[in-house]
């Protein structure tokens, strides 16, 4: 190797972008007043569903703008960041992803849905699902074999089931809302919250485009539906109709 190749070698390399980096350049906003806050808020006492989550206590523009800046992370260095006890580390790693499979070819978006899938067990907790499942495995099963979803909606891990509802929105948003009424039957007596929002969401957002669908699938289900997801479900209804389906007899939820 010549001299001047080796020093090309050498800048390429110290130019590669390193999971380290980007945490240290978290680190610089650090507030532990805010990572108390949002440690109660994402609920991570014992017991709860994200016990033993950490925070930095970062606000989610700030996350955002340390994805940019970092957009060409390497897998390899994105896997060390989902894999990272702390939270903002697991959250810009997704937003580092969502934006580099928006830019991806066919090869490099099909790529990219495995490595997710590989690296599931680091979207543990309800905003990372949300920020990256529809974006991801949404948009990757657009006009695909839907399988995946109701794989997922059995899973024990109740954010694989997230995964599988959030996902689902992206269809709702191209008119395609039969994997979701799909789902929400499948999922209608889940034991977990966090379902029972994600598909109380998800119905919402079906109404708003069709009340018609929405309504059908309501008059055959709210009586059996957990209140909390009930209540999402209607929540853009006028105040008769909300009573009414509310007076119906929703199941009501205790853990």
């Amino acid at each position: 190797m010549t001299e001047t190749t080796s020093s090309k070698a050498r800048l390429k390399s110290s130019n590669k972008v390193t999971a380290g980096q980007l945490k240290r350049e978290l680190q610089k906003h650090t507030d532990p007043e805010k990572a108390a806050i949002l440690s109660r808020f994402f609920k991570t006492g014992p017991g709860e569903y994200g016990e033993s989550d950490l925070f930095w206590g970062i606000a989610v523009p700030v996350q955002r703008r340390a994805a940019a800046k970092f957009r060409s992370l390497p897998q390899e260095q994105i896997h060390l960041l989902l894999e990272d006890p702390v939270h903002e580390c697991r959250l810009t790693a997704l937003l580092i992803l969502v934006w580099q499979y928006g830019k991806a070819d066919g090869r490099g978006k099909q790529e990219i849905f495995d490595f997710y899938l590989r690296h599931i067990g680091g979207v543990n907790n309800w905003d990372l699902v949300d920020s990256s499942a529809p974006n991801i495995i949404g948009t990757h099963l657009l006009g695909r074999d839907k399988a995946l979803l109701f794989k997922l909606a059995e899973s024990q891990v109740v954010w694989e089931r997230r995964i599988a509802v959030l996902a689902s929105f992206t269809f709702i948003q191209k008119g395609d809302y039969v994997p979701t009424l799909r789902l929400a039957e499948l999922l209608l007596h889940d034991d977990h919250v966090l379902i029972h929002k994600a598909l109380g969401w998800m119905l919402r957002e079906i109404g708003k485009r069709d009340r018609d669908v929405a309504e059908s699938f309501l008059q055959v289900h709210a009586s059996a539906m957990p209140r909390t997801m009930l209540r999402y479900a209607i929540e853009r209804f006028d105040e008769p109709t909300r009573l009414r389906y509310l007076r119906g007899g929703a199941r009501r939820y205790h853990r």
